[in-house]
């Protein structure tokens, strides 16, 4: 019962959170990149109720907006990593033999890379953008997207069903996405639900970093970076992005465990 409770708060909350965000251009009281330099770092007020930065910039308008960019880059790099996963996994899966060895030494050869000089090389080649932060991000969380679904399908390709659609004479393509993939839904939703928050994740790390939003586009990792610097003259500026990340996060990832729970649960092993 509590943890229907925890999951049915998370819930509305990260409603509340996503409705807010995106109404950001409505509701924010100011713009958010219009300065005040002789207003400069206030603390919270009735004017600015969660106050204002070094130079004078309402933080709740930029903590709006942030939310949006923060949540379209969560749900782009996630989309690119769900591509890249599901087809890659699948064909290794399906295919098998030389074909899978080979495929999946890429993807472990790609596990070796570490991380941020994978996205610093991406940076200095191609120049920094926000379309090249979609791909970067994605382009390191679809590993794990193909390992899950390669192993699903591994486990489903002998199944009676896909036997029953070859006789019929079916393609290996058609076999592969119209019957065995949508048998793989279930963990791909669960892993799809928890890559979000990863991924919200390390935009704010790469933000914190330098390497991910730029100005005059702010996320919440941005923000929080911004904070760091002047935590201790203006605790606000940090308190504030930090809590509402956090806040997200927790959400997320408390939405996919309980999809993950229900989904074992209810599959024909998940009584036993």
């Amino acid at each position: 019962m509590t943890g229907k409770l925890a999951t049915s708060a998370a819930l509305w909350l990260l409603a509340t959170i996503t409705a807010v965000c995106l109404l950001a251009p409505w509701l924010a009281p100011y713009d958010p990149s219009a300065q005040n330099l002789l207003l400069g770092a206030q603390p919270p007020s009735l004017q600015h109720w969660l106050g204002t930065d070094s130079f004078g910039r309402d933080l709740l308008s930029r903590l709006l907006h942030g939310g949006r960019l923060s949540m379209l880059i969560g749900l782009c790099a996630t989309a690119v990593a769900l591509l890249l996963g599901v087809s890659w996994g699948a064909t290794a899966g399906f295919v098998g033999g030389r074909t899978d060895a080979l495929m999946m030494r890429v993807v472990d050869a790609l596990y070796a890379l570490p991380f941020v000089m994978f996205v610093v090389l991406l940076m200095v080649v191609f120049g920094r953008s926000l379309a090249l932060l979609f791909i970067a991000i994605g382009a390191v969380e679809w590993l794990t997207m193909a390992r899950i679904v390669r192993a699903q399908v591994r486990a489903l390709k002998q199944s009676e069903f896909v036997e029953a659609a070859r006789c019929i004479g079916l393609s290996n393509r058609q076999i592969l996405w119209r019957h065995v993939l949508p048998n793989c839904s279930g963990p791909i939703i669960v892993y799809t639900t928890l890559t979000i928050p990863s991924v919200m994740l390390l935009e704010a790390f790469l933000s914190f970093l330098g390497l991910g939003v730029q100005p005059p586009q702010s996320s919440w990792g941005a923000l929080i970076s911004q904070g760091v610097e002047t935590m201790e003259e203006y605790p606000w500026l940090l308190l504030y992005p930090a809590a509402a990340l956090t806040t997200t996060l927790l959400c997320l990832n408390l939405l996919g465990d309980q999809l993950r729970d229900w989904l074992e649960n209810s599959s024909p092993g998940g009584a036993a």
